[in-house]
């Protein structure tokens, strides 16, 4: 692992060791000791790049959902055709989800309920976005006699859970490469939604 000289560097480092902590312990039962331990400092070290462990639960996904922005949505837009930016939704996140791990994982985490009333609407928003630019790719497919017989709305939720859901039972020292899984990942999605 390289060196981390700048704050903004040690502070993502932290993001993404605290993410993959809260994804194999769980939110509720990782402590603040759990995580300064992760990434080598003290208690008290980790305060000066964080405010708490809700903060810090907000602060992860927001830099998911930054990763999402910057490495999915900003690239696919790009794309006129639906069908090719919904496979390039479909792999660049999946991608993502099996480099980045827990950090991009943690989007549809089940511990919103912990994030304050405004964290909460602040990540929700974010979410939602994404949710209806994969809808709005869905309705593009659609307006094209592509889509299959489905709710583009029920389509979108579902395979945005089915790309998050990846980062919970990938193991990288399985018998399957991420670039393999991240093949078949898409070939399910394509099928799954695109009339042959």
């Amino acid at each position: 692992m390289l060196p981390v000289r700048r704050k903004e560097d040690r502070a993502d480092h932290i993001y993404r060791v605290a993410a993959e902590v809260m994804c194999q312990k769980g939110y509720e039962a990782t402590s603040m000791n759990d995580i300064a331990d992760a990434v080598g400092l003290t208690k008290a070290g980790i305060y000066h790049y964080i405010r708490g462990k809700e903060d810090l639960l907000f602060q992860i996904m927001g830099f998911g959902m930054d990763m999402v922005d910057e490495d999915v949505i900003a690239p696919a837009k790009e794309i006129e055709d639906p069908e090719e930016r919904l496979r390039a939704i479909a792999r660049r996140h999946a991608t993502r989800i099996l480099e980045a791990g827990g950090a991009v994982t943690i989007l549809l985490t089940d511990d919103m309920h912990a994030l304050s009333p405004a964290h909460s609407r602040a990540i929700f928003d974010r979410q939602r976005v994404y949710l209806q630019f994969i809808k709005e790719t869905l309705v593009g497919l659609a307006a094209q006699g592509k889509l299959r017989d489905i709710n583009p709305s029920v389509a979108a939720a579902t395979i945005l859970g089915m790309i998050c859901w990846l980062g919970r039972w990938y193991n990288s020292n399985g018998r399957m490469t991420a670039e393999q899984v991240v093949r078949d990942f898409v070939e399910m999605v394509m099928h799954a939604v695109v009339l042959s």
